[in-house]
C-alpha cells in the first residue's frame, strides 16, 4: 500500500467516512468517445452521505476505486465565479459545455464541502 493509501485509510478511519461502490457500467464519460468503467460511489460519514459517478482511469480498467482514488479526484477548493473558472481551467466563457463543467463542479464541492466542512485541511493534506 502506498504512503498516499494509508493517509487516505487513516482519514476515513479518524472521520468514520465509508465508501461504497453500488455498480459500474463500461461507457463514456466526460463527453469523450473512448469507454472507460464508470462506478456509481458512495460516500458516507454518519448521517451525511455523497453519491455520483468515479470514472476509473483506462490503465486501472474495471479495478474498483480505492478511498485515496476517490478521496484525491474530489473538489476540494471552491472555483469561485463562472469567469475565474473557465480562465483557471482554460475553458471558453461562451461554451454551454464549460457551463455544464462548471455547474458540476459547483455541486460537488458542495457536497464535499457539506460533507467533510469541518476537516477539510485534513482532506486536503491527502492529495
Amino acid at each position: 500500500m502506498s504512503e498516499y493509501e494509508a493517509m487516505a485509510n487513516a482519514f476515513a478511519e479518524k472521520t468514520w467516512t465509508k465508501l461504497t461502490v453500488l455498480g459500474h457500467e463500461y461507457k463514456p464519460m466526460w463527453g469523450e468517445k473512448q469507454c472507460r468503467y464508470v462506478f456509481k460511489c458512495r460516500l458516507s460519514r454518519g448521517r451525511k452521505q455523497y453519491t455520483f459517478e468515479f470514472g476509473q482511469s483506462l490503465y486501472d480498467g474495471a479495478k474498483e476505486p480505492t478511498m485515496y482514488d476517490v478521496l484525491a479526484c474530489l473538489e476540494k477548493c471552491d472555483v469561485g465565479t463562472f469567469e475565474d473558472f473557465c480562465e483557471e481551467f482554460g475553458y471558453d466563457t461562451d461554451s454551454r459545455r464549460a457551463e455544464r463543467t462548471y455547474k458540476a463542479v459547483c455541486k460537488e464541492y458542495a457536497a464535499v464541502e457539506r460533507l467533510f466542512g469541518d476537516v477539510m485541511d485534513e482532506l486536503i493534506e491527502i492529495c
